[in-house]
């Protein structure tokens, strides 16, 4: 079984867009998707830097589109039913909607924009970051964020927790780090997935009554807990309370494991979510997409894993 998944915040690099904006199509459907997220992702895929693309009002449409555009490159060549399950990673998680048919891609770019706005001005009332822990035990780890009164937002399986909260909290982490484990202070501009974010969920809350989502047409996995969820609606309500809550990847895992994923491609920016799963699916084949020199050799791989 084939498994597609979309990357989060923290995994844009400058200019990972320029290979593929030399293709005609995909800088039309990427201008498309730019006026929908009314921010010029062109620009942002290929000339902005580090710091710029680091702004989360920037960096979730940038993700969310860059996955969209290049799921649609990837299976315009293949056939109906080589896809077993989507998922996406956090902000990800909306290009994996789209992609089900949750949502259309322009409803997608909308939520995005508002999401990333609305996590931007949230993150500012508080000075407040997020934190990797990886490696040590994982109850110490646990133990050693819940002391400090931050929270782990991100439970990524064997070897990687994120801490997530005021920058004073996650000072503290550094200076009493769990034993063998190692800290790396994350790209990211607040801290996501927590209580800081509720002023963000109440701002989505609003903007999706007037949206209509439909029902999934693949399996769409929930970073809430890992389950395979059916409803448009309902999977519309978690991307929702998402925000200020936490991503259960290791769960997702877990549920790709128990469907029978043998194979695991991850769209642009690829890299994140195979070295996770290098570390936690043992055994299943992985594929990074990241230049459009790769489709070929991408959807073979897809076809080899197809359901």
């Amino acid at each position: 079984m084939l498994a597609i998944v979309a990357p989060g915040q923290g995994a844009q690099t400058p200019g990972f867009l320029a290979p593929w904006v030399e293709d005609p199509d995909f800088k039309s459907h990427l201008e498309e998707l730019s006026s929908a997220a009314e921010t010029d992702l062109l620009v942002h895929g290929t000339v902005s830097d580090a710091e710029t693309i680091r702004d989360t009002a920037v960096a979730q449409p940038l993700l969310v589109a860059s996955a969209l555009a290049t799921y649609t490159k990837l299976t315009d060549g293949l056939t109906n039913g080589t896809v077993g399950v989507l998922a996406g990673h956090s902000v990800g998680e909306i290009a994996a909607a789209a992609a089900a048919g949750v949502l259309t891609q322009q409803s997608a770019m909308i939520l995005v924009r508002e999401r990333g706005r609305g996590m931007a001005e949230a993150a500012a009332i508080t000075p407040t970051s997020m934190t990797a822990v990886v490696g040590g035990d994982a109850a110490e780890v646990l133990a050693a964020i819940e002391a400090i009164g931050a929270t782990p937002a991100n439970n990524n399986g064997s070897g990687q927790i994120v801490a997530a909260g005021t920058v004073e909290q996650l000072a503290k982490l550094a200076e009493n780090a769990p034993r063998r484990a190692r800290l790396i202070p994350l790209s990211v501009a607040g801290a996501f997935h927590t209580v800081h974010m509720a002023p963000a969920v109440e701002r989505l809350a609003t903007l999706t009554q007037s949206m209509d989502p439909q029902e999934p047409t693949l399996p769409l996995l929930s970073n809430a807990d890992g389950a395979v969820v059916t409803s448009g609606a309902e999977y519309l309500q978690r991307l929702v309370g998402q925000v200020a809550n936490p991503v259960r990847w290791d769960l997702c895992m877990a549920t790709m494991a128990e469907l029978g994923v043998t194979g695991l491609l991850e769209l642009t920016p690829a890299g994140t979510l195979t070295g996770i799963a290098r570390r936690n699916l043992k055994g299943v084949e992985l594929f990074n997409l990241n230049t459009p020199d790769q489709l070929d050799e991408a959807r073979a791989f897809c076809q080899n894993h197809a359901s």
